[in-house]
């Protein structure tokens, strides 16, 4: 009998958490497009796509209308945004090298609201909001990227303190335009996108953000070998041959423009982008190489699963902030107790 050599196993797990990532996001799409106040067997959704390939002659208007222009361009807009949430959280956390940094630590999402406000305020269409939103994201990171420039020191810490403090600016900021709106019209509507939602979503809103939004995320897929250099450290990455000056600040202005692109799609969404890098790890490992296309996988199928529970749980649909933060905390629960109970 053949003997396998001795590291055919050790690369042939990678491959095997890809694998299994990739069965849930299709598992998690299947759930989606069947479940829902209007549940559909799988031989009704395939019966939909067998119509539309003329590959049945059968025609079901009400399950083509159900899946067409209800669930499928939320399911997609849910596999981009969750992706990118997630390769995003966790090109942070190599950058910061601290696996609590979120997406929201540079304030891009406390910008992005306060754009989002200021829009809705002005009498802005939707898309207006949404651009609003992206500018704003993009607003507050290079506030705290300038702010990070004026302090002495340098380094990491200089970027977190100056983030920390764009961030507290644009929250003052979105309170005071919240403070200001009609409480009547403006307000309910500034609410509603802050807790976040995938119902606007449909095929004109993917035409034109799905191009950016998937050259953003394999773009920092791809960098996964520059975020191991970058998390043993600055001194290691220089002799490594790795300009810390250059890629750090590219990295994070990447991460930023798909987390901004993503808040201004569905509003904010939290937690994808701390917890998701975590599971990653614990299955695939703790170099980007392995994980960040488990990372994008993940981030995708739990964005698909949480947005089927906030259409599918009551009469009414569930803003999809709530959901993923009430998941994502007892999950990230669960986590924690694991990764401790590894280290002991």
């Amino acid at each position: 009998m053949a003997v396998l050599p001795r590291g055919s196993v050790i690369s042939a797990r990678p491959a095997l958490i890809r694998s299994l990532a990739l069965a849930c996001v299709i598992l998690s799409v299947v759930c989606a497009l069947c479940l829902g106040r209007y549940p559909l067997s799988p031989l009704r959704v395939m019966g939909v796509f067998g119509s539309l390939l003329h590959l049945s002659s059968a025609s079901d208007p009400v399950a083509q209308v159900v899946v067409m222009q209800a669930r499928l361009p939320r399911i997609l807009a849910a596999l981009l945004v969750g992706s990118a949430l997630s390769c995003g959280g966790a090109t942070y956390q190599a950058v910061f090298r601290n696996p609590l940094v979120s997406p929201d630590l540079l304030g891009v999402l406390s910008g992005a609201a306060f754009g989002a406000a200021l829009s809705i305020v002005s009498g802005g269409s939707a898309v207006v909001v949404q651009m609003g939103a992206f500018g704003g994201g993009l607003l507050a990171v290079g506030t705290g990227l300038l702010i990070s420039r004026t302090l002495p020191g340098g380094g990491i810490l200089t970027l977190l303190l100056g983030g920390l403090i764009g961030n507290a600016i644009f929250t003052a900021l979105l309170s005071l335009v919240k403070y200001l709106a009609d409480p009547m019209d403006q307000l309910p509507a500034i609410v509603n996108w802050l807790l976040g939602s995938l119902a606007p979503s449909g095929w004109q809103e993917l035409a034109w953000m799905s191009g950016p939004l998937i050259v953003l995320t394999v773009a920092l897929v791809l960098c996964a070998p520059v975020l191991d250099v970058l998390s043993l450290g600055d001194d290691e990455a220089r002799s490594l041959g790795v300009s810390v000056r250059v890629m750090r600040p590219a990295l994070i202005v990447l991460a930023t423009l798909a987390c901004a692109m993503t808040i201004s799609m569905a509003g904010i969404i939290g937690w994808i982008g701390l917890l998701v890098p975590h599971v990653a790890r614990l299955l695939a490992g703790a170099e980007h190489r392995s994980m960040m296309p488990v990372t994008a996988l993940l981030g995708a199928a739990g964005l698909v699963l949480a947005d089927t529970c906030a259409r599918s749980l009551t009469t009414g649909e569930v803003p999809l902030g709530i959901v993923t933060q009430l998941f994502g905390a007892l999950a990230f629960v669960l986590v924690l107790r694991r990764l401790r109970s590894g280290v002991a």
